[in-house]
Formats: structure tokens, C-alpha cells, sequence
């Protein structure tokens, strides 16, 4: 099965911008007017600007599994351009979390086990 998560933008050029700190990375993809970066072997995450979801901006929210390596990595490439993250939570499995927002203010969190 293969997974797409929408995440509806009001500003496409910038959120391009964002994402592409967020990620590292260039999308992955652009079909139309959409924007695909591929998170895992088929999973993807999808910018959408188009007013036809201009009442869906800001509403999204998902959570990324990561390494421990990808955790910290993230989160200096993050802090390297400026971009705030809210406090690093450890619950008591030892599990990491952090929530990042997008400029609409979409959800984007990192989960880590322990290294």
C-alpha cells in the first residue's frame, strides 16, 4: 500500500523553501502543481497550494519515525537555518520527540527510539 500525506500551503514558493530545509532536500517529484518528497520505500509527502484546499492550510500534522542519527541530524540543519522547533521531548520508553511547524503551522514531528 502506498501512503501520500497532503500538506495544504498557502504559499507554495515559500513553503518549497521550507521544505527543502526540513528535508534537505530538493522534492523528489512535481506532478502538476503538486510537490512530492518521498519519506519511505512508498510513502510521500505532497505540497498542495491549489485554492482548492485553501480551507484544509494549517490542519495537517504527521509524524516521521527516525534514526537517532536522523533525529539530531534534523535538528541542527533545522536550528543551522533558522528554523524553530519546539522543546525535544524524552518519554519514559526513551523515546524522542519534537514538533516542528511549518509556516501555515502544520505539524511535522520527529520520533526517535533510543540510539
Amino acid at each position: 500500500m502506498d501512503m501520500h500525506s497532503v500538506m495544504c500551503v498557502s504559499d507554495l514558493a515559500r513553503s518549497l523553501e521550507w521544505y527543502t530545509v526540513f528535508f534537505g532536500r530538493a522534492a523528489d517529484e512535481a506532478i502538476g502543481e503538486e510537490h512530492l518528497w518521498q519519506t519511505g520505500s512508498n510513502a510521500y509527502l505532497v505540497l498542495d497550494a491549489r485554492s482548492v484546499r485553501a480551507a484544509r492550510v494549517g490542519g495537517s500534522m504527521i509524524t516521521f519515525g527516525v534514526t537517532a542519527a536522523e533525529f539530531s541530524g534534523t535538528l541542527a540543519r533545522l536550528a543551522a537555518a533558522g528554523v524553530a522547533c519546539g522543546p525535544v521531548e524524552t518519554y519514559s520508553n526513551g523515546v524522542q520527540h519534537v514538533e516542528v511547524l511549518d509556516p501555515d503551522g502544520n505539524s511535522l514531528s520527529l520520533a526517535s527510539l533510543p540510539a
